[in-house]
């Protein structure tokens, strides 16, 4: 399934940067978007094929207000399709916020000195840990300031400490890792720990624009970043996120960065990234930015919509710094992975927090502080299948082997079966009772109308009735 683009210009080389400004605004300027070539491109997604460079850039310049709302149909349709009503859900766990990096747009800077500083202590995660399982999440993702502290030996300790951390029902039963780029030895050993995808933003993928807005520490070598999911890939972790901040320059060229980012893992790896993230700037203390390259709604909408029909089968994360509005609606376009019941400041799982966030102990402001179970009954209201499946990722369903299962489509058909599985195990131990009466509804409806292609609905509904006698953790 080796990938190669007729777009690039030389075939790309593991570890080696690939990211060319002028290629990329070259495409964007020479784009010509007409009618029937936007539809021919959304066509071409449809039918579950990926998107060129120059198909991109000709749906990105598709200003046309009809052929904007194409391309939100589109990805609604190529979302249903590919996902089904499965929305996976997890939660941030911050680890520490001591940084040596000086970038401009971020809470942790290191010359912000009205940061409260602070790295959570063992009991203090196992305590952090036990509240997220108290509210039913499985899945969590790490966060780490850049910092000596947060080597690899010490992430590999704090996952292997999560992991190990059981309450009742409760147990996390995956850890992703939002973390500074390693060496080849350092993503070795986080990998051991048993990690699922390790997640790298670039920021901003445009290389003089980076250069001013990382004023200082390791993070202000762009082409060390830029490479740090070839180490990653080298080391043996197949699942990888990526990302860029939107806000800090043209969004429609970090549109056409990521996909070309995409494109490179494809081309070196045979597999290109689990999954693809794009927050928008929001609110932190000693942020110094000016609101020339801010991504408005309208557009925010656009750029994912494009980002679900040019990678048919990657995995798109739409995190709590939207409103809850905002959310509910972009999650039309493709999203398939969003957080819920988020909170930022250290160790403020297991405390009570004040209704106002304290920006000196947050990265960044969330406009979607909702609990996790307002969350999912937004959720089921709307249609969707909450699930907090890990089965693939426990079944070696990762990399090369995931995209046998994903780019012919299969997505929905294996992991909604599993994605049943644990809304039935949320509804049972975690769920207010008028949340349990939705949810019972979608599991029905689910199974009776989504289930195309899986042949097993008997052994599916004896698994439920296991999970309502007190059995845990079954999956296909």
């Amino acid at each position: 399934m080796k990938f190669t683009p007729e777009t690039y210009k030389l075939p790309d080389r593991p570890m080696e940067p690939f990211i060319d400004a002028a290629e990329i605004e070259g495409f964007l300027t020479n784009a010509r978007p007409d009618k029937q070539t936007v539809q021919n491109i959304i066509q071409k997604s449809l039918d579950k094929n990926r998107l060129n460079l120059s198909e991109v850039a000709t749906l990105l310049q598709a200003d046309d207000p009809e052929l904007i709302e194409q391309i939100k149909d589109g990805a609604r349709e190529l979302k249903r399709k590919v996902y089904g009503n499965r929305i996976v859900l997890f939660a941030p766990l911050y680890i520490g916020n001591h940084c040596t990096n000086n970038c401009k747009y971020c809470g942790f800077r290191v010359t912000n000195t009205e940061a409260e500083r602070m790295t959570l202590t063992d009991k203090e995660i196992v305590q952090e840990v036990e509240a997220l399982e108290d509210n039913g999440q499985k899945r969590l993702i790490l966060v780490y300031g850049e910092h000596p502290k947060y080597d690899a030996d010490y992430i590999a300790h704090t996952v292997k400490t999560v992991y190990g951390v059981k309450k009742g029902n409760g147990e996390i039963r995956r850890v992703n890792i939002n973390a500074a780029p390693l060496d080849l030895e350092g993503f070795k050993k986080v990998h051991e720990s048993g990690i699922g995808t390790y997640q790298i933003f670039q920021e901003t993928y445009h290389p003089e624009a980076y250069k001013s807005y990382h004023l200082g520490g390791k993070k202000a070598d762009y082409n060390y970043r830029l490479t740090s999911l070839d180490r990653a890939m080298e080391a043996g972790i197949d699942d990888v996120g990526l990302g860029a901040l939107f806000g800090l320059y043209d969004w429609k060229f970090e549109v056409m960065a990521m996909v070309r980012h995409t494109n490179h893992l494809e081309a070196c790896y045979n597999v290109g990234p689990h999954t693809l993230s794009f927050p928008r700037i929001t609110d932190s203390t000693s942020i110094d930015m000016t609101d020339k390259y801010m991504v408005n709604d309208e557009d925010f909408k656009r750029l994912v919509a494009i980002l679900r029909l040019a990678v048919p089968y990657t995995g798109m994360i739409l995190t709590a710094r939207e409103s809850a509005n905002v959310r509910k609606e972009v999650i039309e376009f493709g999203v398939s992975q969003i957080d819920g019941g988020t909170k930022l400041e250290l160790g403020s799982y297991h405390e009570s927090q004040n209704e106002k966030q304290n920006l000196n102990r947050e990265q960044f402001m969330i406009n979607d502080n909702r609990s996790l179970n307002e969350i999912i009954d937004e959720l089921l209201d709307t249609g969707k299948l909450p699930s907090f499946c890990t089965a693939c990722y426990r079944l070696g369903r990762t990399g090369e082997h995931f995209m046998e299962f994903s780019v012919p489509g299969f997505i929905k058909r294996y992991c909604t079966p599993n994605a049943i599985l644990t809304l039935a195990e949320y509804l049972e131990d975690y769920s207010t009772p008028e949340t349990a009466q939705k949810g019972w509804k979608i599991i029905e409806n689910t199974i009776t109308t989504e289930l195309d292609g899986f042949t097993n609905v008997e052994e599916l509904r004896n698994r439920i009735e296991k999970i309502k006698a007190g059995k845990r953790d079954m999956y296909f």
